[in-house]
């Protein structure tokens, strides 16, 4: 049975303006980023001195006035600026319902970026996207959607490159969930080591990233401590550190999109452990590989990917004991970080660490008849162990 749905996608494509377009977008972000950090200022100021916040549509008005009164405001498309007040208010939405965080100001180093919610034109044909007062830039189409194109992002990476994200809404046929069973279930044990072991007994070996570049990178940056403020050179060295970082940040998309599409394909449901990754960096010895694993940004490829299938995806308690717990009902408190093998007293069983936490934490995600609820038991203990077994 299929049913329809509408959904938004994201499509990122590669810019390549001229020497006045660049100069133009570059002074598109800044009247973005001025307009930001003003609306935000004059929300802050007024709230302290008056007791109560300034809607957007008073930003509004107040923006026409400033427009007036800083001329070069009005030489650039004015449809991002005031998507910069419609961006702040979510921010300060998100902060008072969800308690996100306090807006913060924007620099003029790092990403920049101006959303255009109407305007914009795509002609495949020319490889061009045409942006308001801009002009046609060519770009590189790598893929072709159908849709309504809602807006589009141009940003620029602090590595120098432009890039457009156009949010299409399309008309997708989904089809429903599939039914969950153990036979078509796959648990996953994600690691430093290897980046993901399955119950299968399949290991997808960590890619390490940013280990293959720390050499380079720390050559870039000790010439960089070496630059003075304000130089060219210093600039320059910016930009090659930046495409450094970057390059480590495209393999590794690359790699965790690879490998959630060939899980979410293969399998029906994929069991993942909810990992504490803000406490785990506590470790300084393991900080910088946990940082740069993108377990996170995996787990939302999963999710999504998933939803879009018509597949699931079970997340188990952090506290779960996935690697310490024998099937037999054996609890290995002694195990440490350094054991990778270990073998039960009671049964005799010769266990690999993370295959037997992939197999447990697949045998978890299916205990809701023991529990009633994902999560075997509470932190720290579990149903399934035998309290007589405990050492």
């Amino acid at each position: 049975m299929w049913y329809s749905i509408t959904m938004l996608k994201a499509y990122r494509y590669r810019l390549y303006p001229t020497e006045e377009q660049a100069v133009f977008l570059n002074r598109q972000f800044g009247s973005v980023r001025y307009v930001h950090n003003w609306a935000l200022a004059l929300a802050t100021t007024t709230y302290q001195t008056q007791g109560q916040g300034i809607t957007r549509f008073q930003l509004d008005k107040r923006l026409t006035a400033l427009k007036q009164e800083l001329p070069w405001l009005g030489e650039v498309a004015s449809q991002p600026l005031q998507q910069a007040l419609v961006h702040l208010d979510k921010a300060f939405t998100r902060f008072f319902r969800e308690k996100k965080g306090y807006p913060h100001f924007h620099s003029k180093r790092g990403k920049q970026s101006a959303t255009y919610p109407q305007g914009v034109k795509i002609h495949w044909e020319n490889d061009v996207i045409y942006l308001p007062k801009a002009g046609w830039i060519r770009t590189v189409f790598s893929r072709r959607f159908v849709g309504t194109v809602k807006t589009v992002t141009v940003s620029r990476a602090p590595s120098g490159k432009f890039f457009a994200s156009v949010l299409v809404e399309d008309e997708n046929q989904v089809p429903d969930a599939v039914p969950e069973t153990g036979e078509r279930a796959v648990g996953g044990d994600l690691g430093l080591h290897d980046f993901m072991v399955l119950s299968t007994g399949e290991k997808y070996r960590h890619p390490q990233w940013l280990e293959r570049e720390l050499y380079r990178l720390k050559i870039l940056q000790r010439r960089l401590a070496k630059t003075t403020k304000g130089s060219k050179n210093r600039a320059k060295l910016r930009r090659q550190i930046a495409r450094l970082h970057e390059r480590v940040a495209n393999r590794r998309q690359d790699f965790l999109h690879k490998l959630s599409t060939d899980l979410v394909r293969r399998f029906d449901t994929i069991c993942i452990e909810d990992l504490n990754v803000a406490g785990m960096v506590g470790n300084h010895a393991l900080a910088r590989r946990i940082a740069q694993s993108g377990w996170a940004e995996f787990r939302r490829q999963l999710e999504y990917k998933a939803t879009w299938s018509g597949k699931h995806v079970r997340v188990i308690g952090r506290f779960a004991p996935s690697s310490r717990l024998c099937p037999c009902g054996y609890y290995n408190r002694l195990l440490t970080l350094a054991d990778r093998q270990w073998d039960c007293p009671d049964c005799g069983r010769h266990h690999d660490r993370d295959i037997l936490a992939a197999n447990n934490i697949k045998r978890f995600a299916f205990a809701k008849h023991l529990t009633g609820r994902d999560t075997p038991g509470e932190p720290g203990e579990c149903p399934l162990v035998d309290e007589r077994r405990k050492p």
